[in-house]
């Protein structure tokens, strides 16, 4: 096992603690079922974990009337997906825009040969229904509204049963960017009437990148019909035709990662459910989020749209771009930089993945300390 000494020497050259923002630290559950030898895609026992997964993850979403697919890819696969599937050639879609994400979804559209029309808020700023529902009375050609349910870079979370509510209240598709909300935040398929909302396996079911998991409306599908190249990789019909006939996937799956999606899936069940699973999530993001107050930080986001997963913090006057998080790692702490236009002033405290009550004492402690070594002022110092 040499060399697997050697390569863990590489990534791991000194131990840390993940607050990232995706990949983010594995349960232990996960890490140990995805230790199995692997099995045949097209055999009957992976036809059987294939089937138990989707089924337990359609009751997570409460999804009963869509379909649940599994694909190997990111989530921007699905992204790329929503578009391709179900817009037409030089058709419109309304992206709605909170941040880096939200303007990834707008190159997306615009390298698919589709129209964007923005509707784009002040970073920390969510979207509100009323600000949807005036976009889509100026633009009623649109197809389709984007929504990124929790912004990445920015910690916002956008209020997506009011906003979806609105878009279908017009007759739109809704396309839901919940790679970093889904598994942390509620999300009510069927009810909100929510069209493509896809995630990806690294972030809050905290398991290996490399899966991303959608919920699809029958009406995504019936769109997908008359749309011509929707391409190979992504053709949502092929792909949902490989789910009826053979519980597989059109392209081999990554077999690992969705063994470790069906051991989360019944983690949740043993701890009490998907209720019990999102208050913990609420929980540790107050707690991080009180932590940062009381080392008088200040969040980036907007009161009352508080992101479940990642919390945004302004550094402190004085402090410029990634001093916190390149000092937090010296000392065992990894973190995450700001991203995108905020990266100079920002940083990110990611509670997604395997985290204890013990590893944010210990992240609190050494953020502390690492702002009394930069001369920050720190409350009842």
């Amino acid at each position: 096992m040499d060399v697997v000494r050697e390569v863990e020497k590489i990534l791991w050259p000194k131990p840390l603690k993940l607050f990232t923002a995706g990949p983010v630290a594995c349960f232990p559950e996960v890490l140990e079922a995805m230790r199995m030898q692997m099995v045949s895609h097209r055999s009957r026992e992976y036809q059987e974990i294939h089937r138990d997964t989707v089924l337990r993850l359609k009751a997570f979403l409460e999804a009963e009337k869509s379909v649940v697919l599994l694909i190997p890819s990111s989530g921007t696969g699905f992204m790329e997906a929503s578009i391709r599937n179900a817009v037409s050639p030089r058709g419109k879609v309304l992206v709605t825009i909170i941040g880096e994400f939200g303007n990834r979804y707008r190159e997306v559209v615009e390298r698919n040969g589709r129209i964007p029309v923005v509707l784009e808020k002040p970073l920390g700023k969510p979207v509100l229904p009323e600000e949807l529902d005036d976009a889509l009375k100026k633009n009623p050609d649109v197809e389709a509204v984007t929504i990124t349910h929790n912004e990445t870079s920015t910690g916002v979370l956008n209020p997506l049963r009011e906003l979806a509510k609105v878009a279908k209240e017009r007759d739109k598709l809704v396309f839901v960017d919940a790679v970093s909300s889904m598994g942390a935040a509620d999300i009510r398929v069927d009810e909100w009437k929510l069209d493509l909302v896809f995630t990806s396996s690294q972030k809050a079911f905290g398991i290996p990148p490399g899966l991303a998991m959608a919920a699809v409306s029958e009406e995504v599908f019936e769109r997908a019909k008359k749309i011509p190249e929707r391409g190979l990789y992504f053709d949502l019909l092929e792909i949902r035709e490989f789910l009826e006939k053979q519980w597989s996937t059109p392209t081999t799956p990554p077999i690992p990662q969705i063994i470790g999606l069906n051991v989360i899936l019944k983690v949740i069940e043993r701890m009490g459910g998907k209720g019990v699973w999102l208050k913990m999530y609420a929980e540790r993001a107050e707690k991080i989020r009180r932590g940062v107050l009381e080392l008088g930080l200040q969040l980036f986001a907007e009161p009352g749209y508080y992101s479940p997963t990642i919390t945004v913090v302004y550094n402190p006057p004085g402090v410029k771009g990634p001093v916190i998080y390149e000092e937090m790692r010296k000392r065992g702490i990894e973190i995450a930089k700001g991203y995108g236009r905020v990266k100079d002033v920002t940083f990110r405290i990611g509670h997604m993945g395997y985290i204890t009550d013990r590893d944010i004492e210990e992240l609190f402690k050494t953020l502390r300390e690492v702002l009394v070594s930069l001369g920050c002022k720190i409350p009842g110092k």
